[in-house]
Parts: structure tokens; C-alpha cells; sequence
């Protein structure tokens, strides 16, 4: 199935916590053996049924660009959209790509993998008739992460890290319509997750949640890379 939706992939972060290990370049293009994991990340999107690309860049952005160019060697159409010299976050940098949401996308973070049913995420959306739907997993810790509450299908609280009252985690793979970013102020630093979520829950608007037996894996530190590296490689040994 071919997605109507534009995918938008958030890779435009600093990504001081890897920088150890890929200090030459965005967190996005951290090579998982000789490939680059947003490569692998594009190539997965597109088995999905992903088509048209957007890629919100900032820290080391023109390496992304060349890396990628206009799509056409994925099989798929790339445009660019460019945070500029000031670093926005995930709410600003999507508020800065704003013209490409028509009037929804699907979102992704640049360092997360997880096998998402896009078309099954797409169809939950469509029927919760929320502004944003939410893409969550289950993991043996939700500690690290932060948890999600949920009552039904909807997403009703954000717990911090060290939170114990769910094992539901934000995935980092979204649904979000225009009218939420119709919220996010234009030009301002804002996180999508600790900011514009939060926010619309408080103000009783409707947050879907998409739940996903499927593990995700956050490449963002040097020991999480080597361990998506090694598990990968044994996969393709197997």
C-alpha cells in the first residue's frame, strides 16, 4: 500500500549524547556497519509504503543533503526543510515544515527504529478523529523513557522519567494535523514531546494512541548504536 501522507523525519538535532562516536557528522548519518542508519530508516519507511520524504535538518544538515539528494536513488521524492542557524526543537523544526502538512503528515524521529504498520497507524488516526495520534510501544523499562497514560484508545497524561504508572512508551512515530502546529508558535525552540503534547492534553484536545507490540530502539547513545549494529548484524547472520 502507497501512503497519500508525506513522511517528515526529525534529524536535525545536535545529537550531543552520540557525539562521541560520530563527531563528523549528524546523528542521522551514525553508520551502522557501512550504512548509514537514516538510509536504513528511509529504506524500512518506504517498504511501508512510504513514498514522499521530508527531511527537517539543522546541525550538519548539507551532509544529509548531499548524502540524499532529491530521493530519486531510494525510489522516492526528498524535500528539505531547514531550521536555520537556531536550534527549534521537534515542535519548531515540524512548525518550520508546516507547508507540507495537508493537511496531516506522518512524523519520525531520525535516531528511533520500530517496525510501525504505517497504513494501520494511518487508519487509527483517521477514525479517532484526533489532531494527533501516537505511535506507542512497551518496553521492559519504561523508566528510562518516560511513560504515556492512556484511558481506551486516547492518550490522557505524559509521565516523566522515573514514572512506574505505565509501560506504554512514545515511540516517536506520529500522526499530527495542521491544526496542532496551528498551536506551536513560529521561530520558538519548542519540544514536541515535552511541550506541544503535553499542552494539548491539558487543554482537552483529542490525542489518539496507535499501540504496537513491536520494539524500538533509540540509536541516540554510542553503547545503543553498537548494540542496533551487533543485534542487526546477527539478524542478517541468522
Amino acid at each position: 500500500m502507497t501512503l497519500d501522507l508525506p513522511v517528515i523525519v526529525l534529524c536535525g538535532g545536535l545529537g550531543t549524547r552520540l557525539r562521541p562516536a560520530v563527531a563528523d557528522r549528524p546523528k542521522a548519518l551514525a553508520p551502522v556497519g557501512a550504512v548509514p542508519f537514516l538510509e536504513l530508516q528511509l529504506r524500512a519507511l518506504r517498504a511501508r509504503g512510504a513514498r514522499h520524504f521530508v527531511l527537517c535538518i539543522g546541525h550538519m544538515g548539507d551532509q544529509i543533503e548531499a548524502a540524499f539528494g532529491d530521493g530519486r536513488a531510494l525510489g522516492a521524492r526528498i524535500d528539505y526543510s531547514h531550521d536555520g542557524p537556531a536550534l527549534l526543537g521537534t515542535g519548531g523544526a515540524l512548525k518550520r515544515a508546516e507547508r507540507f502538512f495537508a493537511p496531516a503528515a506522518l512524523v519520525a524521529n531520525g535516531d528511533t527504529d520500530i517496525d510501525v504498520d504505517l497504513p494501520g497507524l494511518v487508519r487509527v488516526h483517521s477514525a479517532a478523529q484526533a489532531l494527533a495520534t501516537l505511535t506507542l510501544a512497551r518496553v521492559p523499562d519504561a523508566t528510562r523513557y518516560g511513560a504515556v497514560q492512556l484511558e481506551g484508545e486516547r492518550v490522557t497524561a505524559f509521565r516523566e522519567k522515573g514514572s512506574t504508572t505505565s509501560d506504554w512508551v512514545n515511540a516517536g512515530v506520529y500522526v499530527i494535523t495542521r491544526d496542532l502546529l496551528g498551536r506551536v508558535p513560529a521561530g520558538e525552540a519548542v519540544s514536541l514531546e515535552r511541550d506541544v503534547f503535553p499542552a494539548a492534553v491539558r487543554a482537552g484536545l483529542p490525542l489518539a494512541a496507535f499501540v504496537q507490540a513491536a520494539t524500538f530502539t533509540d540509536i541516540g547513545t554510542p553503547d545503543a548504536l553498537r548494540a542496533f549494529a551487533a543485534h542487526r548484524e546477527a539478524g542478517h547472520a541468522a
